[in-house]
């Protein structure tokens, strides 16, 4: 017996499923990489058992440059309304609440990068994916955009320090993140390494960021990888 095929969706090299992608297969799934950048095409996504769209530097605006964008959106609508689990990281969370109605945009206070802790809201408890945290958790951030406005009937799960949605259930089996449970040090030195003029202007430390992501390197996966396996567990149930 197989277990769970998940569709995960790559917007650009340096954003790969890494951690995460690793506990799913883990946890029994087969993953497929669609890799629209480098010509592959988008499959149905409710062909597959369970749906991972990862994150990328372009807006969930950006339906005009990016092309593959206006078809993934709507391929999110299907899974949506076929109960095909999903689950959107950063880019891919901005992704399914766009695509729902929401709304997103960039962050009037500015990128936000490192550690922060995880504001669970009183609707985690009983979530179907979030409901074994710890209430502990911390997670990784680098993002620019947010999602200012969510779609009708989507529920806030957890916010960051400064508010803004840091997870949301977008429906029954529609789930997103603004962190990143998937990166490590290595992952994210490549995005400071893209940064690193712009966080120089801003008198960032880039070091001491990459320092602490590195020493809460167990933590993170304590956090993370249980999620991931309950995220594993609710594409067998469809499957």
């Amino acid at each position: 017996m197989t277990g769970p095929r998940v569709l995960v969706v790559e917007h650009q090299e340096s954003c790969p499923p890494h951690l995460v992608g690793r506990w799913l297969t883990d946890a029994g799934c087969t993953l497929s990489v669609c890799r629209p950048y480098a010509g592959d095409a988008l499959p149905a996504l409710t062909s597959y058992d369970a749906v991972l769209v990862l994150g990328g530097e372009m807006s969930a605006n950006d339906d005009d440059t990016v092309p593959w964008l206006g078809p993934l959106k709507a391929g999110i609508r299907d899974a949506v309304d076929a109960g095909t689990p999903l689950l959107g990281i950063c880019l891919g969370h901005q992704l399914i609440a766009a695509a729902l109605g929401g709304v997103v945009e960039r962050n009037h206070r500015g990128q936000i990068v490192g550690l922060q802790p995880v504001g669970w809201s009183e609707h985690a408890a009983a979530d179907d994916w979030v409901a074994g945290h710890s209430g502990t958790e911390v997670a990784i951030h680098w993002n620019n955009d947010i999602v200012v406005a969510l779609p009708e009937g989507a529920v806030v799960l957890a916010r960051s320090p400064g508010g803004e949605v840091q997870a949301a259930r977008f429906g029954p089996a529609a789930w997103g993140v603004q962190a990143h449970p998937e990166a490590d040090t290595g992952v994210v030195s490549r995005w400071a390494e893209s940064d690193r003029a712009d966080h120089v202007a801003l008198g960032l430390d880039q070091d001491a960021v990459l320092a602490a992501i590195e020493q809460a390197g167990p933590a993170l996966a304590a956090h993370w990888r249980p999620l991931a396996a309950r995220f594993a567990e609710l594409a067998g149930a469809r499957g």
